[in-house]
């Protein structure tokens, strides 16, 4: 807001999410305090409470309102936390290439789609979600003790493989949605 007349300024270009949202630059976050940060900032620049100012002020409004939206489910989720630290750090995107040598690693994944394809029943997806849901907890729990130490390189590495396991819950979603 500017100082003076109080009217909503437009969104900087490039803002440091976890600036904006109030949080460490770190992999570890609070996510109560991001919350709360994210409930404070909505209801100040939400679009509805700008409906009866200048056009102008409206548009600054849906963009900073999308802005901490993104900020938020950025920050919030584990790989897209880390994958924008490394960003910030100027390490290079991810690629699902950059675990490809740890093969045993790769014969586990093609393990857990061939169960997600030829699923049964309901329980053998909820063992498979149980199953999903703990390798994504240990990664997440080795990318923050990688960032940690930074070593970048190693949480890109780790990062690779959270992104293996996201694309295995998205198939899981897809199956479980009743058609």
């Amino acid at each position: 807001f500017c100082p003076g007349c109080q009217a909503l300024q437009p969104p900087a270009p490039r803002p440091d999410l976890f600036r904006l949202m109030d949080c460490d630059r770190s992999f570890r976050i609070d996510e109560r305090q991001l919350q709360r940060r994210f409930r404070s900032l909505q209801r100040a620049v939400h679009p509805d409470r700008f409906g009866r100012r200048l056009p102008k002020e409206q548009y600054y409004s849906e963009q900073h309102s999308s802005l901490i939206n993104k900020a938020y489910q950025t920050l919030l989720n584990p790989l897209s936390r880390g994958l924008y630290l490394l960003e910030l750090s100027g390490v290079e995107p991810v690629q699902e290439t950059d675990c490809d040598a740890d093969s045993a690693f790769l014969m586990e994944i093609m393990e857990i789609n061939e169960k997600l394809a030829e699923h049964k029943n309901e329980d053998s997806l909820e063992e498979i979600e149980t199953l999903i849901k703990v390798k994504q907890e240990e990664l997440t729990r080795e990318v923050a003790a990688a960032f940690e130490r930074d070593d970048l390189q190693e949480a890109k590495k780790l990062l690779a493989k959270m992104k293996y396991f996201a694309n295995l819950e998205d198939k899981l979603k897809a199956k479980k949605v009743p058609s």
